[in-house]
């Protein structure tokens, strides 16, 4: 599987999301997002950002990005709204994915309330700007960076299941090759409703 630039996968359900937002950050792979009680990676299944410092990290304006991006959806666009005064509703996350000259940014928009994942978007240092070689809008989803791959995680949702407890997860991790991402591995978990989980990893080539 080849993931490009070019690849959306809107659903009807992200177009009915409401967007409102925040912004903090740690160190390591940098990570910026909305402050929360629960950390968003969390909330959406992944784990916590590898630690790999870099001289060559500049800071970026997400909500530019995300606004002057043409292959982002329309739906997404259209409710991409602060939800306190100039504060967006975005985790950034800075580090080496595509052996560029300076990191690239991992943006992940959310929801305020539930931080839930509406899209993921990695953008890639091109000249003095950023060009975008990664689109998922399969909500609930969020990108990670783990140890210099790409790490996508959407959550299951079985019918009746609330926000917070979800019925399973799928995890996709994807290398830069030859100019694009590809999908090298994929684990997908069912979590159990009475403690414990059963999991099923696959390995792509």
């Amino acid at each position: 599987m080849l993931i490009t630039g070019g690849v959306v996968a809107a659903t009807a359900a992200t177009a009915g999301l409401l967007l409102a937002g925040c912004s903090t950050s740690t160190e390591g792979v940098r990570k910026e997002g909305p402050a929360q009680t629960r950390s968003t990676a969390e909330s959406a299944g992944g784990k916590a950002p590898t630690a790999s410092p870099s001289a060559s990290r500049t800071k970026v304006d997400a909500a530019a990005l995300i606004k002057g991006d043409p292959r982002i959806s329309d739906a997404v666009k259209k409710n991409f709204k602060p939800c306190v005064k100039d504060q967006y509703p975005v985790d950034v996350i800075y580090g080496q994915l595509t052996g560029a000259s300076r990191d690239d940014v991992v943006v992940n928009i959310l929801t305020c309330g539930d931080a839930i994942g509406i899209g993921s978007y990695v953008y890639r240092a091109k000249g003095d700007s950023y060009e975008n070689v990664f689109s998922s809008e399969t909500s609930p989803v969020y990108a990670d960076i783990d140890r210099g791959d790409l790490q996508v995680t959407t959550q299951i949702y079985g019918s009746g299941d609330p926000v917070a407890d979800p019925s399973g997860e799928d995890v996709v991790t994807y290398h830069w090759t030859d100019g694009r991402f590809r999908e090298t591995g994929r684990t997908h978990t069912d979590f159990s409703k009475v403690g414990g989980t059963t999991a099923k990893s696959e390995g792509s080539g």
